[in-house]
């Protein structure tokens, strides 16, 4: 086995330390922060703060906008992804350089596109204030801002996986007679499932967090537009340090449920491939 010299152990063990200290600075001591000054005035205060009622209803419009966005683009993405890596059509490259807009756009400039596109000053809006069809402030701009915003991240995850893998098995099953379905399920999916898992969890991840396109559709109506980051916002524009931080604990734990679930699928997906 290779033996270590005195520099590339002492090139290891900075690149170790740097590592480490970035991510003790950037990462661990804002999320201590966060936890200690949610408890600054002990579990009461802390309890009182993340079951008002307001918090509640923040999580609870949160949560659906996420579930949306990822049920909406988990769709989207496994449609897309098969699309540019099973068929061969033309404006091909279009559609793969779309998919990557919103990494690329300004989160408060895709909600000032929705602004555009659905509100007063827009075309469709008599038709959609006919139908009684609210977008802007209302929760419908929420979850599109949502579903705009966090859409590449389930096609970008499946697409390599599936270029990879080609077309053989495919054609394969096609000539032995299998329709389009028992193909998908029983030869395409499971080459993919961990990848589509993962890209689940990153969509998800992404659209609780999501603040600056929800930001400008929201209109900011407290207990009604509000996710969780605008809660938490709010209520540190209004100096309420203690129930701000309370807030943002929740969205910790959210991030850290979300780490675990990805970690699971990382070692059940490196078990399987290995």
């Amino acid at each position: 086995m290779h033996e270590e010299t005195v520099g590339s152990k002492i090139v290891k063990w900075v690149l170790i330390g740097v590592s480490v200290l970035f991510l003790v600075v950037m990462l661990l001591l804002p999320l201590a922060t966060v936890i200690s000054e949610a408890l600054r005035d002990g579990w009461k205060t802390y309890q009182a703060a993340v079951t008002d009622k307001y918090t509640v209803k923040a999580v609870l419009l949160t949560l659906e906008a996420t579930a949306i966005a990822v049920g909406v683009n988990t769709v989207f993405g496994v449609f897309a992804a098969l699309a540019v890596t099973k068929y061969q059509f033309r404006g091909k490259k279009v559609l793969t350089t779309l998919i990557d807009v919103p990494v690329t756009i300004s989160p408060i400039i895709a909600g000032l596109i929705f602004l555009l596109t659905f509100g007063r000053q827009s075309v469709i809006y008599p038709l959609l204030h006919d139908l009684g069809i609210h977008v802007v402030f209302a929760v419908p701009g929420i979850v599109l801002a949502t579903i705009f915003v966090t859409f590449p991240f389930v096609s970008r995850e499946l697409i390599p996986v599936l270029e990879s893998q080609g077309t053989d098995e495919e054609e394969a099953a096609a000539l032995m007679g299998a329709n389009a379905w028992t193909i998908f399920r029983k030869v395409t999916f499971p080459h993919i499932k961990w990848a589509l898992l993962y890209g689940v969890v990153l969509c998800a991840a992404r659209a609780m967090g999501e603040f600056g396109a929800v930001s400008v559709l929201s209109g900011h109506l407290r207990g009604r537009t509000n996710t969780l980051p605008l809660h938490v916002e709010i209520l540190f524009n209004e100096f309420q340090y203690v129930p701000a931080f309370a807030a943002s604990s929740i969205l910790v734990l959210m991030a850290i449920v979300i780490l675990v679930i990805r970690s699971l699928i990382e070692h059940r997906g490196g078990k399987r491939d290995s």
